[in-house]
Parts: structure tokens; sequence; C-alpha cells
């Protein structure tokens, strides 16, 4: 009546302007009821798509929200259970870098990093370059690391100190001039020199969900997961892959702990050159599914083939491999 807009039968409310739908002869419908009493209804599991239990007006969720208020007449949706672990699940990171030649500068600027790696690019022959919408298991990820670590630095400052010391007192002896040599002699060992130490980190970890797809598998990387919004195919170009998971969220799971072991044993033995005792604590909660645009490049570098993976989202590179 207001403003044109087609309505099926038995509509309340306009579900472009929200005005009151009456018929002849019939009282016009009382105002709608605020969000807090008004009757609310739950998704099923699996629900994709919402439409208002009140008005039939088609109700667009956020991530993250629990309770979402019709635009219209006021009524809600609640997404509890099962409803909203489906609609949750599957989410994807939009495509920000679809040119080639874009992605290949971010290629370039790593490859050629370093004085020793310069014209590494110019010098490289392409072998294939794809652009494809990979999906990875998203697993929250909790680990806590104790180990014990030798103080070697702190016997080295002993000698380096002791050393010192001798050449302070050569020096005094021939007055500066040579010819005495002091050879310093350590006094025992270095009082306690194994340490204990624990590191502890929380991570989104991604495990590549193709299995065949281990290349693509990240070390050490994170996804912009603020960025990502629920899955939608459509938005999606049409000339662009996108390809199924055949690896299920409880081997994502043990996947993800075997990494993330790996990994903090690695940040040990970066910060420490003899480490013993070990042992890292990992929980992994349960996981999304992510579908992310990727770029992959091969390339012949003087007879060796290097592998550049780029998050063709965030514009970074994930890894390389040669």
């Amino acid at each position: 009546m207001k403003c044109g807009t087609q309505l099926p039968d038995g509509a309340q409310f306009c579900m472009k302007c929200g005005t009151p739908v009456q018929s002849a002869g019939t009282p016009p419908p009382p105002p709608p009821a605020s969000t807090s009493s008004s009757t609310t209804a739950f998704a099923a599991a699996g629900v994709q798509e919402l439409k208002c239990p009140t008005c039939g007006a088609p109700i667009k969720p956020t991530f993250g929200e629990m309770v979402i208020t019709c635009d219209y007449c006021g009524g809600s949706v609640t997404l509890g259970g099962q409803g909203w672990k489906q609609i949750s699940k599957h989410t994807m990171l939009t495509l920000a870098v679809p040119d080639r030649n874009a992605a290949l500068k971010v290629v370039e600027g790593y490859l050629d990093q370093g004085f020793l790696h310069r014209h590494f690019f110019a010098e490289s022959k392409s072998l294939e370059e794809k652009l494809t919408y990979v999906p990875f298991w998203v697993m929250p990820t909790s680990a806590t690391t104790t180990y014990q670590y030798e103080a070697v630095a702190t016997s080295i400052g002993a000698t380096v100190g002791t050393m010192a010391a001798g050449a302070l007192l050569g020096n005094a002896l021939t007055g500066g001039r040579g010819g005495t040599t002091v050879i310093p002699i350590m006094g025992g060992s270095v009082v306690n020199p194994n340490r204990a130490e624990t590191i502890s980190g929380q991570y989104e970890y991604p495990v590549v969900a193709v299995r065949s797809l281990g290349m693509y598998q990240p070390k050490d990387y994170q996804f912009s997961l603020t960025d990502r919004t629920f899955f939608d195919k459509k938005s999606i170009p049409n000339n662009i892959p996108v390809l199924n998971g055949d690896l299920a969220e409880d081997a994502a799971r043990n996947a993800a702990a075997a990494f993330m072991k790996q990994l903090q044993s690695e940040i040990v033995h970066k910060k420490h050159s003899v480490v013993s005792n070990l042992n890292s604590q990992v929980q992994v909660s349960e996981g999304e599914l992510l579908h992310t645009p990727i770029w992959l490049f091969r390339f012949d570098h003087k007879g060796k083939e290097v592998r550049v993976i780029i998050d063709a989202h965030a514009g970074k590179v994930i890894r390389t491999m040669e």
C-alpha cells in the first residue's frame, strides 16, 4: 500500500518498508513488540537461510551473533545449538589479489630478499601459476612446552671475562708492548649450568583439508580470520576452481596437535642450542572449515624447482619450498 512491493499471501508487514498490511474490513495488526518480548524461534540444524518467524522477511545473520532481530517487525531468531554450529562451521576469505601480476610482485619481493638472493626472481623461469580456493580446517589450539637448556652463554661469558682480565694483566706487566701471554684457567665448572623454562602459545592453526596438497600446508602462518564471512560460492568468480576437502575434522585435529608440537620445538631450539627434557602439552578445540584463495607459483631456478604459496586475501607469502 505504501511502496508498491508485491507481497505474498498472508504477509502481515511489507518486507521492504515495514508498513503493516491490512485487508478490507479488518483492523490493522498491533504494532510489533520489542525484541525482548517478541516470539523467539530457534533455527533448525543445518539452516543456511533464515526468514523472520513473524512477518516472513529475509534475515541476514552477522558472523558471531546468537540472536538476530528482524529489521521489519522486531521479531527474533535464536541461532542456538546445532543451528548456529552448522552456519558458522563453514566460512571463507574474499579474493583481494586476483591479478597475477600483483601476486608476482609479492613473489619477487620475497625471493629477492637479502644480498645473496638479488635477482633470484629474474633468473627464475615460471613453470606453473594457478589461483584456487583451497579448504583449510582452522583449529583453535593451545600449547604449553616445558624444557631444560644448558646455559652455554654463562660458561662462555665466564671464559671471555677471564681472557679479558688476562689480557689486561699482560698489558700491565709488559707496559702494553706485548711479549707476555696470560692463559686463562677456569677455576671449576659453572654453577647450575642447566635452566628450566616454559613457553605457551595460542593459535588458530590452519590444516589443509586436502590430503594430496601437502605443499599448501602452512608452517607458521595464520590467516586473517577477522575478515572471514559465511561461505557463499556465488561470490567466487566462475573461473576460479573451488576444491572440496577429503580430510575429516578428527584427522585435522590430530594433525594440528602434531604440527604445534613441531612448531614449539623449533621455537625452543632457535632460542637455545642445547635442549633436553622437552615436553609439549597441546589442546585442540572444535574447528571450522575455511575456504581461502591461494596462488601457487612454481619456478625453475638454475635447475632447482622452487614453489611459492601466496595468501590471495592478505597478499602475503604462506611458505616456500625448494
